[in-house]
């Protein structure tokens, strides 16, 4: 498997950790050949933003995810779509749960990739 991280963030993150969320819930699903996602950090007024566009709801919410495809295109590349994490919202929830906010970063990482690949919660 090819993996490409397209990573958008005005937050100093490392990337590799993102890149490794990414990894682990892609072949968790067992996925293979060259995949695609594009992950953004973005603060709470963007998130509002897209929230209420995308969602019909008020106020900011911690990750969106936004699937593409499943299937290659026609050179070779899945493109599952695009996850948008709130930088401000990863660090709140990362002091809520007594956590770093790397670790915060992963978990609503994997979690918006889960969503790309279908995986939805109540």
């Amino acid at each position: 498997m090819r993996l490409s991280v397209r990573l958008a963030s005005r937050y100093r993150v490392k990337k590799e950790l993102l890149e490794q969320a990414v990894a682990r819930v892609i072949k968790g699903h067992g996925l293979t050949g060259n995949v695609e996602v594009s992950v953004s950090l973005v603060d709470d007024k963007k998130m509002t933003q897209l929230n209420r566009k995308y969602m019909g709801k008020l106020g900011t919410t911690d990750v969106l995810s936004f699937p593409l495809d499943k299937e290659p295109g026609p050179d070779g590349v899945v493109r599952l779509g695009d996850v948008v994490v709130s930088f401000p919202e990863a660090t709140r929830q990362a002091n809520e749960r007594g956590v770093g906010v790397d670790e915060s970063l992963r978990f609503l990482t994997e979690h918006g990739v889960l969503h790309l690949l279908g995986v939805h919660h109540d």
